[in-house]
């Protein structure tokens, strides 16, 4: 028997009542004939853009739904909120965990429950409570053995849906081949960038920024094969298992069709230590392409992957740069935008990237 979803969207914590939750997760089969009876939540990540909590469920009877869930919010702060409606990022994530996830063979959690208001500012996203995995830590870096993980995990994102022209039928996934026009506005943040941040940034940071700007066609233009990408791959979006051997990937709220390999040196530029970056990169890297062919994706050389991935490594640095001068300012994401952005930046330099975007 069907059974109907709520009528209204839970998008605050108050709104996660009880009879609310029975409703959405009846709706979408998970509590087969159990009611929820008690629910209480506590706030869970560090993400800016979205909300996201854990919510502890008691039943009225013995049952195999879960006993915890991540229920995912809109942000509580009005500009936050404002900037993620005029970029679509809330509708990009409800339409990904209903329409793309499943199609995929990138580890995502399960989706219990999703709804999105006719005007997208307000939703709610009932996912599987992974614990114990961790939220990855992008000021403290990871590993080699994480990288290696979360470089594998790509391909699943990016070999099922490789060139796959299908994917321009949807309207809210964003086209990263269409952002010509877009680099004056880029400029003007990245003069705000360096006007807030002006004590804490290095001279690798300023010679690799004016680099970006001053070719930044080259870069929202990608050249070659697209495919669907995840945009803001790094440690803060990934839960890691407690042996560091397997991740799943969270926040799709910038997916998009782009350049697969710019999610490649994104992860890898930010992840990394500069040290452990120039220890492993390439042999990375090298990997990640392997995958991608055994996985099926043809007639994609080694020279053409480098290429894009050495392109790639300027998109950590826009993301620092944008990210940080349209969501709420805090004092981690301060911390996290400019540890990027200098990551970045000396990844930029080590691999003269500037030369792959002209």
């Amino acid at each position: 028997m069907t059974v109907a979803a709520p009528a209204t969207i839970a998008d605050s914590p108050d709104a996660l009542t009880p009879e609310w939750l029975t409703a959405a997760l009846a709706s979408s089969g998970t509590l087969q004939g159990a009611s929820v009876v008690d629910a209480s939540s506590s706030p869970l990540g560090t993400g800016q853009m979205s909300d996201s909590l854990r919510v502890t469920l008691a039943y009225d009877r013995p049952t195999d739904a879960p006993a915890t869930l991540v229920a995912k919010l809109p942000s509580t702060d009005a500009g936050t909120r404002a900037s993620a409606l005029s970029l679509r990022n809330y509708e990009k994530e409800v339409r990904f965990y209903r329409s793309l996830a499943p199609g995929l063979d990138v580890r995502v959690p399960r989706l219990h429950y999703a709804d999105i208001a006719a005007t997208p500012d307000r939703f709610v996203l009932l996912l599987e409570d992974l614990a114990p995995a961790e939220q990855g830590d992008q000021l403290a870096g990871c590993d080699v053995a994480v990288a290696e993980a979360a470089v594998a995990e790509l391909v699943g994102l990016h070999a099922p849906r490789w060139a796959d022209a299908s994917l321009g039928s949807f309207d809210w996934l964003d086209d990263t081949t269409r952002s010509e026009g877009a680099g004056p506005l880029l400029a003007l943040l990245w003069s705000g960038f360096c006007d807030r941040y002006a004590d804490r940034l290095t001279a690798e940071i300023h010679t690799a920024g004016t680099q970006l700007f001053d070719h930044i066609d080259g870069l929202l233009t990608p050249r070659g094969p697209r495919t669907l990408v995840h945009g803001d791959y790094r440690l803060d979006n990934l839960l890691i298992d407690p042996a560091g051997e397997q991740v799943t990937v969270v926040d799709w709220q910038t997916t998009a069709l782009g350049s697969a390999p710019y999610d490649v040196a994104y992860f890898i530029g930010a992840g990394l230590t500069a040290d452990d970056r120039r220890a492993h990169e390439e042999r990375l890297a090298r990997d990640y392409h392997a995958r991608l062919v055994d996985a099926g994706v043809a007639a994609y050389s080694w020279d053409d992957c480098w290429d894009a991935y050495r392109r790639g490594s300027f998109t950590g640095l826009l993301m620092a740069v944008g990210a940080s001068m349209i969501v709420e300012r805090t004092e981690r994401g301060d911390d996290m935008f400019l540890t990027m952005a200098g990551r970045h930046a000396a990844q930029i330099l080590d691999l003269d990237a500037v030369t792959a975007l002209r």
